[in-house]
């Protein structure tokens, strides 16, 4: 049975990552009694977590139609009738409200307030929710946006996961980041390749292998610190330009050619 979480004795709003597979997290954000769940791939996970901290599920949100984020959805809609939101140009098992940019998702019963953005290259639809839960600015991102890294180009192209990254970088520096897999240590060991001078990533590397010795999660990140160390947002930096031209054998023209570069790179990188 999983444990009440301490840290929903608080009355504002919290988000709170449930745990599944062996490297997501679902994020979930809980206030009075309620929780609104982030790209449930399992059912099992949440419902342990709703009944260990007596709360009801309010709504279902998803950024993209991957299994790992959608598999859990109609076990979940088969315990309690809520709304479901998604991208409005994917195949998804289940969906009420399909969203595209600039749409607006308010769920006033935990505080969420949200904007959706699109954000294709990982998959073709895919977006992101960004806004705030009553508190600072976050960012609910799937997997277009890693803690020093980004999402494979499984159906889109480098162009336009370029500017979906660019539109994710322009949002405020304190903006917290909420990615939905744990890959930051390989992404910091790649990102340290890249750009080993780089004594914020050498710091960030350090701090996220202390938290991940202790079972902790490495995220939510923050906008700030993504923009000085990741680097696939770092693509206009002479040291990242330099490191992708010496990957790639050649000079590279833009940021785009750069990015296309450095997700070659860290796709074959050991």
């Amino acid at each position: 049975m999983m444990p009440a979480h301490p840290e929903l004795q608080d009355k504002a709003s919290q988000v709170i990552p449930i745990a599944a597979f062996s490297d997501n997290y679902i994020w979930a954000i809980v206030r009075d009694g309620q929780a609104v769940v982030v790209d449930p791939g399992q059912a099992q996970p949440v419902l342990e977590f709703l009944a260990a901290n007596r709360l009801g599920l309010r709504a279902i949100l998803l950024t993209h139609h991957h299994g790992d984020h959608v598999g859990g959805v109609l076990e979940l809609l088969d315990h309690a009738t809520v709304p479901v939101y998604g991208p409005a140009r994917e195949s998804l098992p289940h969906c009420d409200v399909r969203l595209s940019e600039g749409d607006r998702v308010e769920i006033p019963e935990v505080g969420l307030s949200l904007t959706t953005l699109d954000v294709p290259g990982h998959t073709a639809g895919h977006i992101a929710y960004a806004g705030n839960a009553g508190g600072g600015p976050l960012l609910f991102c799937g997997d277009t946006l890693f803690a020093a890294g980004c999402g494979r180009l499984f159906e889109g192209t480098p162009e336009q996961m370029t500017a979906s990254l660019a539109k994710l970088a322009a949002l405020p520096e304190d903006t917290e980041v909420f990615c939905a897999h744990e890959y930051t240590l390989a992404n910091l060991r790649w990102a340290m390749a890249v750009e080993s001078a780089n004594s914020a990533l050498r710091q960030w590397q350090q701090q996220a292998s202390q938290l991940r010795a202790c079972n902790r999660p490495t995220l939510p990140s923050t906008i700030d610190r993504e923009r000085q160390t990741n680097p696939f947002l770092r693509t206009s930096q002479p040291a990242v330009i330099q490191a992708a031209e010496a990957w790639a054998g050649h000079s590279l023209a833009g940021p785009v050619a750069v990015f296309a570069a450095l997700r070659d790179w860290k796709n074959n990188f050991k």
